[in-house]
């Protein structure tokens, strides 16, 4: 089964080609300037490495978010239109999960975090139970102390709140944090893509029509509309 699946969560904008468990190519790029300015280039970079058309794909992938919002919104709004156009299936993966799959985790208990700016993370915890990881506390947003003030047990980190907020993790639980290696810190399109084959392989995918971003709160301009004047 091929795939093309896609990243632009965070500043890491990823692209990969795979077949099955096979990469075909990838693509990473960490950047200050939108997505948008590369996006496009880099899959058809991805697709030129690979042999393929964008067209020939058995299905497409992309993180949903949690994550930055323009950057969110430019990577789905993409991918749906190459699954729209190409009349394939398509699924939204979430940017924490693709970030617990990336840690070899040194614990059985994982928590993703992203930055999510004014002093807050992204987050949730997943659990490696008989060798696949289970979701134990749903995505959310809040400050990183309260974030993990629940977590009474060693834990491996992972993700760019991980790096941003490393001290304070260390401060509140000591030698029971354990932190994921350098690499697994950016989301990788061939993770993305291997969550998404196996959801595929299930009979499972997301209509396109109705797949949009996951943003978890609120953005500034709602923040903003909803403030007393």
């Amino acid at each position: 089964m091929k795939i093309l699946a896609v990243d632009t969560a965070t500043s890491g904008c990823s692209v990969a080609l795979t077949d099955g468990e096979h990469l075909l190519s990838e693509i990473n790029l960490v950047s200050t300037q939108t997505h948008s300015r590369h996006l496009t280039g880099m899959i058809r970079e991805a697709c030129r490495l690979a042999g393929l058309a964008v067209g020939e794909m058995d299905a497409y992938a992309v993180v949903k978010g949690p994550g930055s919002f323009t950057g969110l919104r430019i990577g789905v709004s993409t991918v749906k239109g190459l699954a729209e156009a190409a009349g394939r299936p398509i699924v939204g993966i979430s940017a924490l999960q693709a970030l617990a799959g990336q840690a070899a985790a040194s614990t059985p208990l994982v928590c993703p975090l992203i930055d999510a700016r004014r002093g807050e993370v992204y987050f949730s915890t997943y659990r490696m139970i008989d060798s696949i990881l289970v979701e134990q506390h749903p995505e959310g947003v809040m400050r990183p102390e309260h974030a993990f003030h629940s977590i009474d047990a060693p834990c491996t980190f992972v993700g760019n709140g991980a790096v941003l907020y490393r001290s304070l993790i260390r401060d509140n639980l000591g030698d029971g944090a354990y932190f994921a290696s350098a690499p697994a810190h950016v989301i990788r399109a061939f993770t993305v893509a291997r969550l998404a084959c196996k959801r595929l392989e299930n009979g499972d995918s997301d209509e396109v029509t109705y797949l949009v971003p996951t943003y978890v709160r609120k953005s500034d301009a709602q923040i903003s509309r909803q403030s007393p004047r």
